[in-house]
């Protein structure tokens, strides 16, 4: 039996860290290549350190790249554009890291085709997973959003910051961390027991000053009584935060997967989002595994619920499909129904299907890349398409 009553713990980084800056980055680059082909194969890394920007990875796509790995006229121009508009938007522009003034240097190259022959669709043979692999999705109704309260919070936190600094507020920088522990009770997120938060800073800013700059705006995203006299908060704990971003530390895509997905409160599969296109199943099939979760959690089946799919490079059939849950389960439904039928709502969940039902070859990645890629309302282009609650009355029909 699981414990009730516990403290857990989750982190989340702002769009400014500098993993999320390359994260940025190689989204932004799978959506300008979507905007031009939306079947592009995009498998896009970013390194980010001091005033310095490196791609690397592998591509296909019609206006982008053609097979004999020429690039088509003006694109590598257009991918330079792209990618220090997003750093821009990021809001860097110090002598460290600049968007003007950054190194850029372009190593993507043409698809491997022993990697396109498996991927692709042929004669009778359905398009295949892009890669081997563990998928999993999750949904917990501790919060609106169906997602843990320690990183829901975690995430409310630095997006609110980051909306008070490109409101203007020039005492905070791009890059920050947060943390929130919160005490569980009868299976309940209750009250926090901790608040770390590290931001950067204007010069001349001490630790105290960073605290009265941010509390507010902290408490502010928090339930209403979930901090108290009790409460233990770390603001900048190291004392000076003016050094940040790449040129505080090296930035690489797909290192804040827990950031990504659920703060470590269910788990994930061997592969990182950011930088690949949907035929990629580490993205197109984990988003899957979400929207399967949320619905079944939204429709009241369960509290809590946690899929795992798994596949096999060049094979469009899943390989398993495993539903927990976690003894939350409400009625008539168990696992062993919804493992016989939830993969038939969306086509059988072969990479074909999943981008069909969701509409992922669009270039709508870029957005996800900061504050998670779940717990996000759907925007009307299509983008978080995965966080739709409508399959609930079909899986109502199933209990």
């Amino acid at each position: 039996m699981s414990r009730s009553s516990f403290l857990f713990t989750s982190e989340s980084v702002s769009e400014g860290h500098p993993d999320k800056v390359a994260d940025r980055i190689s989204d932004t680059v799978v959506d300008l290549f979507l905007g031009k082909d939306p079947y592009a194969r995009v498998a896009c890394e970013t390194l980010t350190t001091t005033n310095l920007v490196v791609l690397a990875g592998e591509i296909r796509g019609h206006g982008i790249m053609d097979a004999e790995g020429k690039w088509a006229p003006g694109v590598q121009d257009e991918i330079e554009a792209a990618v220090r508009a997003a750093v821009r938007d990021i809001g860097y522009e110090q002598s460290g890291f600049h968007w003007d003034r950054f190194e850029f240097i372009n190593r993507l190259h043409g698809q491997s085709a022993d990697i396109a022959v498996g991927v692709d669709a042929a004669g009778n043979k359905d398009e295949g997973a892009g890669d081997q692999g563990i998928m999993f999705g999750y949904a917990s109704n501790e919060t609106p959003e169906l997602m843990p309260a320690t990183l829901q919070y975690s995430h409310n936190i630095l997006k609110r910051l980051a909306e008070v600094r490109h409101g203007g507020d020039k005492r905070l920088e791009p890059d920050a961390k947060s943390q929130v522990t919160i005490q569980y009770e009868d299976g309940k997120p209750v009250r926090a027991t901790s608040i770390v938060l590290s931001t950067q800073h204007a010069a001349g800013l001490s630790s105290a000053d960073v605290a009265d700059i941010v509390k507010p705006h902290i408490l502010a995203v928090l339930p209403e009584g979930f901090t108290d006299e009790n409460t233990v908060w770390h603001i900048n704990p190291t004392g000076i935060f003016e050094i940040g971003g790449p040129d505080g530390d090296a930035g690489v895509t797909g290192r804040k997967i827990i950031v990504d997905t659920y703060g470590g409160a269910a788990p994930h599969g061997g592969g990182a989002f950011s930088g690949k296109d949907p035929t990629k199943v580490d993205r197109s099939a984990a988003y899957a595994c979400r929207y399967l979760a949320k619905n079944v959690v939204a429709a009241g089946l369960a509290d809590r619920c946690t899929i795992q799919i798994s596949y096999a490079i060049g094979v469009a059939k899943p390989q398993s499909i495993h539903v927990d849950l976690h003894g939350t389960g409400k009625g008539a439904i168990t696992e062993a129904v919804l493992e016989a039928n939830i993969l038939g709502l969306i086509g059988g969940a072969t990479p074909r299907a999943i981008r069909e039902h969701l509409g992922l070859n669009k270039p709508i990645y870029a957005r996800t890349a900061a504050y998670g890629h779940f717990g996000r309302a759907p925007d009307a282009d299509g983008g978080f398409s995965w966080e739709k609650t409508d399959l609930v009355d079909q899986l109502k029909a199933l209990a």
